[in-house]
C-alpha cells in the first residue's frame, strides 16, 4: 500500500516548533525519552501476557539502541506492545495525545486500583524531543498479536507520511536521520559510542529492562553486556544491602569522597506511592552558602527513570545539604519533565522528607551526642535558617538546636536541657548574642546572672541575631528573653521588690551624676540610669524593648536598607568603686569638665565590651592617653 499524507492537527506545526525549540533545555533527553517509552512498551506487554501468555515474545524484553556513524542514522527499538495503525495515527499524530495515559485510564475504567504498572510519559509529548536532533523520524510498529506493521515518517515540518509494512516481530523501532554535528547549531555528536553510554548511564541505569547498544564498524565491537545497572538501590530491601554499597551510592551521587553520616531509606504509601534514599553529609561542602550554586541534593526519579539532578521542591532551603533520590510512582510534571508543577504530590513529598529527616537528627542527637554534636558544628547554622521561616515548624526545629551555657563548661547544651534545670516558675529562656563563648562569657550583661546562678544561653552564629531578635519563638511555653534589652528583673517576687526599691533609691542619689553623664554623651545614648544587671564593670549598652540590636542594624546596612537611627541606654553600677568617685567629683562640682570626658570613655568602654566599633577611636585613644598622663 503506497503511502498517505496527512497534516498534523491545527496549529501543531508551531506547537512542534515550540517543542523542538524551547521545550527542553538539554537536547540528550531525546534518548532518555525514547527508551522510557520503549520500557512502557514492555511493560504493557508483560501485563497483557499475564492474561494472553501467546503474546508475549519469545526473547526477554530488552531496549537496544542500534547507530550508524557513516550515515547518521540511530534507533531504539523495542519489544514491547506495539501499536496499530489506528494507534499510531491517534498517539503520533496528535501531540500531547498519550497512549500510557490512554492505557492507565483503561485500568480505571476496568476497575482495578492496584494495578502497579512502572509506566512513564504521561505526557505523551518526550517522543518529539526527536526532532531536536534529527532532520526525519520514522517509527515502525508491529502490535502484539497482529500480523500487519505500520511505518510512520515525518521531518517535522507539519505533516507525516504512514504506510502499511512488515516488521518480523512485534515491537516498535525509532529511527531517526541525525541533524550534523557540526555549524552554528550544532549538535552533540549522538553515533559516539562513549557520549551514548553516558547518556543512558546519566538518565536511565535504572531502567527495569536491560538496554544494549551497537554501533556499526566499532573497533572492537560494542559489549553485549547491558548498559544500565537496573538496580535501583532505594527499591531493594534494607537488609539486602550493604552499608558499604550505601556509602558508595553516596560517593556516586553527592560527588563526595567522605561517609556519610546516616542514610534513611523511607516509602509513601497513600493516594500515590515514592521512594527516598536520603543521606546526611558528615562534612559540610564548601558550596553551603552559595544558595546560587547547585548543591548536588536531591535527584528526582519518575519511575526508576532520571528526571532532574537538584530537585530543590523536595526539600526547604533549611536542609539543602541532605542529599539522596526520590523516586515516584507517578508525578505531576510538565510536558518537559524538565520542572514540577505546584502539585499536592510535591507538597506531601516534601513533608514526608522533612518529617524523616528531622526524626533521624532528634533519633541521633538522643543516641550519639558526640557524633551529633560534630554534624551541629557542621551544619546548625543551616537548619537554624528554619526558624526565620514562620511557616516551619519551628519547635520541631529548635527541639534540634545545640548551643553554648553559662551553666555549661566546655560543651553544648540543647534548649530542652537548659529549661529542665530552670526553677519551675521562671517563664523565660535567657540568651545572649555575639561571636564566641569568650566574647560573651566576659560581658558584662551576664554578670548579675552569673552571680544568681541564672543561666544564660549564648548563641554565636551570625543566623542566631535575626531569627532570636526578629521572630522570637517560644519553646515549651517558655518565651526567649535577651539579657541586653530592657530592664531584667530576677530573683524571687521579695527580691524583685528588695531590688527595685535599691534601684529607686540609687537613682534618686545619683541623678545628679546621671544628668552630668548624659549631657556628655547625649548625642549617643537615650538614657542613662542605674543597672540592676551589673556586678564587677562600671557600664554596659542596653537596647530598649522594640529597638533594633546593633548587629541587625548592622545587617540591615550592608544590605542596603535604610534603618533608623537607634541609640541605645548606658547603664551605670551605683556599687563600683569608680562610679562613686565620679559620684563625689559630681556632688563637689556638677559642671567639672570631666565628667564629660568620663562620659564618654565610659560609653566607649561599654561600646567595647560588646564587640562594637566607636565612631572616633582616635579621640578615644587621646583621652585615654591624657587620662594616663593625669594620674602618675
Amino acid at each position: 500500500m503506497a503511502a498517505e499524507k496527512f497534516e498534523f492537527q491545527a496549529e501543531v506545526k508551531q506547537l512542534l516548533d515550540l517543542m523542538i525549540h524551547s521545550l527542553y533545555s538539554n537536547r540528550d533527553v531525546f534518548l532518555r525519552e525514547l527508551i522510557s517509552n520503549a520500557s512502557d512498551a514492555c511493560d504493557r506487554l508483560r501485563f497483557e501476557g499475564l492474561t494472553d501468555s501467546d503474546l508475549l515474545p519469545d526473547e526477554p524484553f530488552a531496549v537496544n539502541i542500534h547507530v550508524d556513524p557513516e550515515a547518521r542514522v540511530l534507533s531504539v527499538s523495542d519489544n514491547g506492545i506495539g501499536m496499530s495503525r489506528e494507534e499510531v495515527v491517534h498517539n503520533i499524530g496528535t501531540i500531547a495525545k498519550s497512549g500510557t495515559a490512554e492505557f492507565l485510564r483503561s485500568l480505571s475504567k476496568a476497575g482495578d486500583p492496584k494495578v502497579s504498572l512502572e509506566l512513564i510519559g504521561q505526557f505523551g509529548v518526550g517522543f518529539y524531543a526527536s526532532f531536536m536532533v534529527a532532520d526525519e523520524v520514522s517509527v515502525l510498529t508491529r502490535k502484539a498479536g497482529e500480523i500487519e506493521a505500520t511505518r510512520w515518517t515525518s521531518s517535522g515540518d507539519g505533516s507525516y507520511e504512514i504506510e502499511a509494512t512488515e516488521r518480523d516481530s512485534a515491537g516498535t523501532t525509532i529511527q531517526l536521520k541525525l541533524k550534523a554535528a557540526e555549524g552554528d547549531d550544532a549538535i552533540a555528536d549522538y553515533t559516539d559510542e562513549w557520549l551514548l553510554r553516558q547518556i543512558v548511564k546519566r538518565f536511565s541505569d535504572f531502567v527495569a529492562y536491560p538496554i544494549h547498544l551497537k554501533v556499526e564498524g566499532a573497533d572492537p565491537p560494542s559489549s553485549t553486556e547491558p548498559l544500565n545497572s537496573m538496580k535501583a538501590i532505594w527499591r531493594r530491601p534494607e537488609n539486602e544491602v550493604s552499608e558499604e554499597e550505601y556509602a558508595e551510592f553516596y560517593k556516586h551521587i553527592a560527588h563526595d569522597w567522605n561517609e556519610p553520616l546516616l542514610h534513611l531509606a523511607t516509602r509513601i504509601e497513600g493516594n500515590f506511592e515514592a521512594r527516598a534514599l536520603l543521606y546526611l553529609p558528615s562534612l559540610a561542602p564548601f558550596d553551603l552558602y552559595h544558595r546560587e550554586m547547585a548543591h548536588r541534593g536531591i535527584q528526582l526519579y519518575v519511575k526508576r527513570v532520571f528526571i532532574m539532578d537538584e530537585c530543590r521542591e523536595l526539600m526547604p532551603e533549611y536542609l539543602r545539604f541532605a542529599k539522596g533520590v526520590v523516586d515516584a510512582e507517578d508525578l505531576s510534571l510538565n510536558v518537559s519533565r524538565e520542572m514540577l508543577q505546584q502539585s499536592a504530590q510535591i507538597a506531601v513529598i516534601r513533608k514526608h522528607l522533612v518529617k524523616k529527616t528531622l526524626d533521624a537528627l532528634t533519633e541521633l542527637k538522643e543516641s550519639d551526642r558526640e557524633k551529633y554534636q560534630g554534624f551541629w558544628a557542621q551544619f546548625g547554622p543551616v537548619i537554624k535558617e528554619g526558624l526565620l521561616d514562620l511557616s516551619q515548624k519551628r519547635e520541631r526545629i529548635l527541639e534540634l538546636v545545640l548551643c553554648e551555657s553559662t551553666a555549661v563548661e566546655g560543651g553544648f547544651t540543647s534548649i530542652a536541657e537548659a529549661i529542665a534545670r530552670m526553677p519551675e516558675d521562671r517563664e523565660v529562656i535567657y540568651y545572649l548574642t555575639g561571636p564566641s563563648r569568650e566574647h560573651l562569657v566576659n560581658s558584662p550583661h551576664v554578670e548579675a546572672f552569673v552571680d544568681r546562678n541564672i543561666e544564660v544561653l549564648l548563641f554565636t552564629d551570625h543566623v542566631d541575631e535575626i531569627w532570636l531578635e526578629q521572630n522570637p519563638p517560644e519553646f515549651a511555653g517558655k518565651k526567649f528573653q535577651s539579657v541586653l534589652k530592657g530592664e531584667i528583673d530576677l530573683g524571687s517576687a521579695a527580691e524583685k521588690e528588695r531590688d527595685e526599691t535599691k534601684r529607686e533609691k540609687d537613682a534618686a542619689e545619683f541623678k545628679q551624676l546621671l544628668d552630668a553623664l548624659r549631657a556628655g554623651v547625649q548625642d549617643h545614648v537615650k538614657e542613662v540610669r542605674v543597672s540592676n544587671r551589673l556586678t564587677s564593670s562600671p557600664a554596659c549598652l542596653v537596647i530598649d524593648e522594640g529597638d533594633l540590636s546593633p548587629q541587625i542594624s548592622e545587617l540591615l546596612r550592608r544590605s542596603g536598607q535604610k534603618v533608623p537611627d537607634v541609640k541605645p541606654i548606658l547603664e551605670i553600677n551605683p556599687a563600683h568603686p569608680l562610679l562613686l568617685k565620679l559620684k563625689a567629683v559630681c556632688d563637689a562640682d556638677s559642671v567639672d569638665p570631666r565628667l564629660a570626658d568620663y562620659a564618654t570613655l565610659l560609653f566607649g568602654q561599654a561600646m567595647l565590651a560588646e564587640g562594637g566599633q566607636l565612631e572616633d577611636p582616635a579621640a578615644f585613644s587621646r583621652r585615654i592617653a591624657e587620662l594616663m598622663l593625669d594620674t602618675l
